[in-house]
């Protein structure tokens, strides 16, 4: 497996905090965003940029998790917070990896019946092989694999890993 270490725990530590303060730049104006996790590593994904973001900045953060049916998207789509604590805000969509842009593009016309301030979305891994219309505003890497390949994030405490399978 480490031959196939696409980025290690601290090169990942580094990713989020970059993104974090890209974040910061492109939000600098507003007085709270919304970091929306796709349920699963998006969500653990965006605790960690959220946690790095109140440290780097006064933006209040509201984290939100958002729960898609990943084997099929078009299933409703729901979200931990009501629609009301987003509307009017600026809302980040976070997920661990963009491969063919399903679970985000959903996640995305899930959060256009409200309106939103500013929206825009980020990944750790972005593997450019998109079958919607999608990219990532924020990534940290982006990375050009065989369909074959795999692609897996792996976030535990002090030992988080993307690995190539």
């Amino acid at each position: 497996m480490s031959q196939n270490i696409i980025l290690n725990h601290q090169e990942i530590k580094f990713k989020i905090k970059r993104i974090a303060y890209q974040i910061y730049e492109t939000f600098i104006d507003e007085k709270e965003i919304v970091i929306a996790g796709i349920q699963g590593n998006g969500s653990i994904f965006a605790h960690k940029i959220a946690s790095e973001l109140k440290n780097i900045s006064p933006i209040e953060v509201i984290l939100c998790e958002v729960i898609i049916d990943k084997k099929n998207p078009s299933l409703p789509i729901t979200t931990s917070i009501n629609k009301k604590e987003y509307q009017n805000k600026g809302l980040v969509l976070v997920d661990d990896v963009l491969n063919s842009g399903t679970t985000l593009i959903y996640g995305v016309r899930h959060f256009l019946d409200v309106d939103l301030r500013k929206f825009k979305t980020a990944v750790l891994i972005d593997r450019n092989h998109k079958k919607y219309p999608i990219k990532a505003d924020f990534k940290g890497i982006s990375l050009s694999t065989s369909l074959l390949e795999h692609v897996q994030v792996v976030f535990n405490e002090n030992e988080d890993c993307a690995f190539l399978e």
